[in-house]
């Protein structure tokens, strides 16, 4: 070795040496103040040193430098500045660090579909918005339905499940699930024929979804639709790129068992990934009655060619069945007990309930998101789902009940067998009680594409606009599920077969069989028809922005069709009715001032053109079209101020909606022959009016404290104009017709205006704090009130329910290991085990020497909330 060569190895040794030496460690945890948070970034500032988080939240940062600063960032998370002095040739644990949600960067932790997913952080002008994040749904919901993890939130109300698993009922400022728009990763999910939604369909969404974001009023959705409540986005999991699984078990009151096994491989080296998840949970109900049992299945298969395409396709699915409970006079409950349900009785020694529930709805996504380049993108998803399922019944006039008020079904096995052929009829002459358990199938094929081109032309201008297209084919009918002793069940009703015929098959009421059933058109019984609905849409949206201030313009415009086919009620040549169509347009505007960095004001205002739903547009579920009906008008406007600091965040809203020209038409025969009546409610008019207050606090490192409250006043503001039409439309005189012996008035004014709008509490309050007592061990408590709940009924003086409170609350703690974590989690809600009436669907006022309950008459029917619940769970993260 020349001696070149030997000093220059010792020089470089000496270098590696001292650049050795110079190397310091600093060590610590990143978490979200609960649960570990895997790939956090970890930077030493204004160096190259960094690290990333394990699945654990740890992390080992080498550095040269012996004092600084560092950045702990990660998304959906404001990031945290932390200055470090480290003493030569020692090693510096920091500790744990508990990063905060920032409610601006949700978007951030989309994965797909960003474009079409209508999230508030898009534009730049606020809206009246809540975010309900992955941890608190991870957490909180148990056993709970979906509906329930937004009751944390101002001006929304949660009825309770007392119907059974899956039928929650959930309002938006006074406002029902009918016009509450809510979207799964951007797609429509309310029901096209009436805009209902039937949370059992989607008892797997507490599983998959990653985020929540409700949108109270205006909102900022870009889509064609018009909700007059708000807007609820659903963001679910799309494909994990990082590789890693969970295993979760959950227990709770009344045998509720919950199992879950999910796995994602991660992104891998030919840019395809995979994430799957499998559920299965069963339970008896908290009502007596109201079993139920389920399974919830998403699969979802990414790919990224490059950095400017991003394709994902997932399949996300709930079939489940559960067994009802319906609303009852409340002096049914003070007899029986608050559990009390008479939908269900004993054939021979064996459970049986007359009223399940049973649905099928699988849902498929394929996303495609295009970087077009630094300023430009799009985003499309194209979606189906295929639903199949419906509920049971009784068919025919043959109940017979217990003492208990409880359905006899022995006595009526033992009746239908004692009927000539044991076949059964509608027919209630010479004492014919038949009687079988029906299906009531509701099965649809529904298709859309929504695709929308986002252009950021400078930091100030922005625009987009889009598509928003969809087709819908429902099927209704009815089946036999069982004959109970009968050999069939004669149809003498259905006009494409004048002669009748017997029924005689019957199909199990089961979410999977459901996909396989397809009786002969002459063993339906009841109805047969069909429905199509097409809907298209555009949409579009301008912002300009500067630090000062912003404007914003949105609108839409959208046309639909109806067309229905009855096989049932009319012959073949007229079961097609003629098709309507109708054109809806929305238009809102807004703008906000940055008075400094803390603090934003805002307005926003818009004007929508509702069109009905299909629902309103045949009568009686016939062919006969209404020709009365006519497109809603909603008037919005709200004013917000936000507040934002380290430790307290502060949101206030004030709004005034008007939904004017609701419209409901029923049709009758008059006694004169057979002419039809038309009969118009019209002129229906709600004002809602209301302040919403939100706030976040952090004033300790270990203590988290939220609240909130709305103050509401809703109000129908106008009379209800009651006019009753020929089929010639034309106006009927006083007394030319009678219905049931009662002359008809042509027209006459009945006196709402005043009234209360009832359905969800008008004032709401609550208070929630989480305290991190170490690391891995915290406990967190919610309490809410409820005042000012009314009755769903439209009637100058409505009836007002007693006001409750209630508190829920939760321990969480956390074990770590070296690549894998366990946490346990226990839910107690309603503690206290308060005793409340949910809803009530009658207002009967109370009368001389009626009994009462709390005030109430007992004749009225309703709900009672449910009592104390609880559930326990375990999940191990690898």
């Amino acid at each position: 070795m020349t001696n070149f060569t030997r000093i220059l190895f010792s020089v470089s040794m000496m270098l590696i040496g001292v650049f050795a030496m110079a190397q310091e460690t600093i060590t610590g945890t990143v978490t979200d103040g609960q649960m570990p948070l895997p790939g956090a970034s970890i930077t030493v500032t204004g160096t190259m040193d960094s690290a990333t988080t394990d699945v654990n939240g740890m992390f080992t940062l080498q550095t040269s430098s012996l004092s600084g600063e560092l950045t702990i960032s990660y998304l959906g998370f404001n990031s945290l500045k932390l200055p470090f002095t480290i003493n030569p040739g020692q090693q510096l644990n920091i500790g744990t660090i508990n990063l905060t949600e920032n409610s601006e960067e949700l978007e951030t932790v989309v994965i797909i579909g960003r474009g079409v997913i209508d999230l508030e952080q898009d534009r730049r002008t606020p809206v009246a918005v809540s975010n309900i994040s992955q941890r608190e749904i991870k957490l909180k919901s148990g056993n709970q339905e979906f509906p329930e993890v937004m009751k944390n939130t101002p001006s929304v109300y949660v009825a309770s499940q007392a119907g059974g698993y899956g039928d929650s009922k959930m309002y938006v400022r006074g406002f029902d699930q009918t016009n509450t728009a809510f979207l799964l990763n951007g797609q429509p999910i309310n029901g096209m024929e009436d805009g209902n939604m039937y949370w059992s369909n989607w008892s797997g969404m507490t599983d998959v979804a990653n985020s929540v974001q409700v949108q109270r009023g205006l909102g900022s959705s870009k889509l064609a639709i018009s909700s007059v409540g708000g807007t609820v986005n659903i963001v679910t999991k799309a494909t994990d790129f990082r590789q890693g699984g969970f295993a979760q078990s959950i227990i709770g009151n009344d045998d509720y068992q919950k199992t879950t096994l999910s796995y994602n491989t991660g992104l891998m080296e030919n840019g395809f990934g995979f994430s799957a998840m499998l559920t299965k949970w069963s339970g008896d109900g908290y009502n007596r009655g109201t079993f139920g049992e389920g399974y919830n299945y998403f699969i979802s298969l990414g790919y990224k060619p490059n950095d400017q395409h991003l394709f994902n396709f997932l399949v996300f699915g709930a079939p489940q069945w559960h067994d009802q409970n319906f609303t009852k006079p409340i002096a049914d409950y003070l007899k029986f007990g608050r559990k009390y349900n008479n939908n269900y009785g004993f054939l021979d020694g064996d459970y049986l309930s007359e009223r399940r529930n049973y649905y099928h709805k699988p849902v498929l996504n394929l996303n495609w998101d295009w970087n077009i380049n630094s300023a430009m993108e799009l985003s499309s998803v194209l979606y189906a789902s295929y639903g199949r399922g419906g509920g049971t019944g009784n068919w025919g006039n043959g109940r017979v009940r217990t003492a208990d008020g409880h359905v006899d079904f022995n006595t009526i096995r033992d009746n239908n067998m004692m009927l000539p052929g044991m076949i059964g009829t509608e027919s209630r002459e010479a004492g014919e009680r038949a009687y079988a358990i029906r299906n009531s199938v509701n099965n649809h094929a529904w298709y859309g594409l929504v695709s929308n081109f986002n252009h950021r032309v400078n930091d100030n201008f922005s625009y987009n606009a889009g598509l928003d297209v969809r087709t819908y084919k429902g099927t209704h009918y009815r089946e036999i599920s069982n004959l109970l002793g009968l050999n069939g069940f004669r149809v003498d009703n259905n006009v494409q077969y004048p002669d009748g015929y017997v029924v005689t098959e019957t199909f199990s009421a089961n979410p999977w069989s459901a996909f396989t059933n397809d009786p002969a058109d002459n063993q339906k019984v009841n109805y047969d028809y069909d429905e199509r609905i097409s809907y298209g849409g555009i949409f579009g949206q301008a912002e300009y922005a500067t630090d000062m201030f912003s404007v914003f313009i949105q609108g839409s415009v959208s046309t639909q069709s109806h067309i229905r086919w009855d096989r049932f009620g009319y012959t073949e040549a007229e079961e097609e009715s003629d098709r309507v169509s109708n054109t809806g347009f929305n238009i809102k505007g807004g703008g906000s001032f940055n008075i400094n960095e803390q603090n934003t004001i805002f307005v926003n205002a818009g004007y929508y053109s509702k069109q009905p739903y299909h629902d309103n547009i045949y009568l009686n579920f016939g062919n006969d079209v209404n020709p009365l009906t006519e497109n809603e008008k909603i008037t919005g406007i709200e004013a917000g101020y936000r507040f934002k600091s380290q430790y307290l965040d502060i949101n206030l809203d004030a709004y005034r909606t008007s939904w004017k020209d609701r419209v409901t038409t029923e049709s009758d025969i008059a006694d004169q022959g057979e002419a039809v009546l038309y009969i118009n409610n019209s002129g229906l008019s709600q004002l809602h009016t209301g302040i919403e207050l939100s706030f976040m606090a952090r004033p300790l490192e270990q203590l988290d404290v939220r609240g909130f409250a709305s103050l509401g006043n809703w109000e129908y503001d106008d009379d209800v104009y009651i006019r009753v039409f020929d089929e010639n439309q034309n106006l009927v005189s006083d007394g030319q017709f009678t219905i049931n012996d009662e002359p008809v008035i042509g027209e006459q004014i009945q006196d709402v205006d005043g009234s209360k709008v009832g359905g969800g509490a008008q004032t709401t309050i609550g208070l929630g704090a989480i305290y991190r007592i170490t690391p891995n061990f915290s406990i967190d408590t919610d309490w809410r009130t409820y005042d000012n709940l009314y009755a769903q009924a439209v009637v100058k003086e409505n009836l007002e329910l007693p006001s409750y409170d209630l508190v829920d609350a939760g321990v969480t703690y956390t074990m770590k290991f070296v690549k894998s974590s366990l946490t346990f989690r226990l839910n107690v809600n309603n503690v206290f085990d308060e005793v409340y009436i949910s809803e009530l669907t009658s207002a009967i006022p109370v009368e001389e020497s009626a009994e009462t309950y709390k005030g109430i008459n007992v004749n009225n029917f309703g709900f009672f909330g449910n009592g104390r619940t609880w559930n326990f769970g375990m999940r191990f993260n690898f």
